[in-house]
């Protein structure tokens, strides 16, 4: 099934893998690397341009999801950062996350141009992501045992 705004909709891939001058660069050679990166790890998931607005050039910011968000991925003058917003609940035993390491919640990648992630490890991160999107969530199994009221 293509959703509107999905990397399946032509309109959305000929937007992300943009070929202006101005902004093909490493961060966007970097970006079309990771959104890869994602697909491998995961056909399943979808891909949406969200957030549009004069200091994004009005591109928008990828956003990955499947049952939920995965990630974002946003570029900055000096990094792409790729922030995960369920980061702090993922294993990260290749030490991945380096940026926004003290919240209760997100973990995000920051990539410096002429760097890269470790593809395997990235794709692990991605897989996990996934598969707690796809957990039901506490309140749903609390729900499910309650009894229903007659």
């Amino acid at each position: 099934m293509t959703r509107p705004g999905s990397t399946q909709d032509p309109s959305v891939a000929a937007q992300n893998a943009t070929t202006d001058t101005d902004t093909l660069d490493w961060r966007i050679a970097t970006l079309n690397q990771i959104r890869k990166l994602i697909q491998k790890a995961d056909p399943g998931v979808v891909e949406e341009l969200k957030w549009r607005k004069p200091s994004n050039g009005m591109r928008g910011v990828p956003v990955w999801s499947r049952a939920g968000i995965i990630c974002t991925g946003e570029t900055y003058k000096d990094k792409v950062k790729l922030t995960f917003a369920k980061g702090a609940s993922l294993q990260d035993p290749g030490r991945l996350f380096n940026a926004s390491l003290d919240g209760n919640t997100r973990r995000a990648i920051d990539i410096q141009e002429r760097k890269s992630v470790d593809a395997g490890l990235f794709q692990a991160l991605v897989r996990e992501a996934v598969a707690l999107n796809l957990e039901p969530s506490k309140a749903t199994a609390k729900r499910a045992r309650q009894p229903v009221p007659r």
